[in-house]
């Protein structure tokens, strides 16, 4: 059995209509996420020491220790698997999760930002910036602090500053690779950014 498998949605492909149609949703989890996955398997089928450690662990602690050319097919497709298993877990059903459902969250937010209307264009602004394909992120820095970032193609802030530019544990990603998007909002990232 391969060490990495394509998580389960914890939702149907269609419950998060009007926003995320359930074509984009199925070919985004089982055509590009489950790609990395195949991808990912296959460049970890040559250092089995890394095979067995969770995907966050790898792309922390041991990602800088590869050769580069594997350092980059890791990077790329553990960097990918990594992003869309969180980003699943970031999207819910309307009504079924709020941010005042989480308050010391909101707390953080509202004492970092101003308030959660500020992070939220914060946050809306960053993903809109982002050139070509890329993720905008909150992360709570090493210091306890949190941050609005982005990194480019599957980077993650997991992956620290020297591979990323940036640093952190995520807490909400977003996805701005065209292809969570294009099928309902086209070339219009914001429209999709603001759904």
């Amino acid at each position: 059995m391969p060490p990495f498998t394509l998580p389960p949605l914890p939702y149907p492909y269609d419950a998060l209509e009007p926003h995320f149609d359930a074509e984009t949703m199925r070919i985004h989890h089982t055509k590009h996420h489950q790609t990395y996955i195949t991808n990912l398997n296959t460049l970890l089928s040559t250092t089995p020491t890394l095979s067995n450690l969770p995907i966050a662990e790898i792309l922390t602690h041991h990602l800088s220790t590869l050769a580069s050319e594997q350092q980059r097919g890791i990077r790329n497709h553990g960097g990918g698997h990594a992003n869309h298993s969180f980003f699943w877990l970031n999207l819910a059903s309307p009504n079924s999760t709020t941010l005042s459902s989480h308050p010391g969250l909101q707390t953080a937010i509202e004492s970092t930002f101003g308030s959660t209307q500020h992070f939220q264009t914060e946050f809306e602004t960053a993903a809109t910036k982002v050139f070509g394909s890329g993720w905008a992120w909150l992360v709570l820095q090493p210091g306890g602090n949190l941050a609005v970032v982005t990194t480019a193609n599957q980077d993650s802030p997991l992956m620290g500053k020297e591979v990323a530019g940036v640093q952190g544990r995520p807490i909400l990603g977003l996805d701005v690779w065209e292809h969570a998007y294009y099928l309902r909002y086209r070339n219009v990232r914001p429209d999709y950014i603001k759904a």
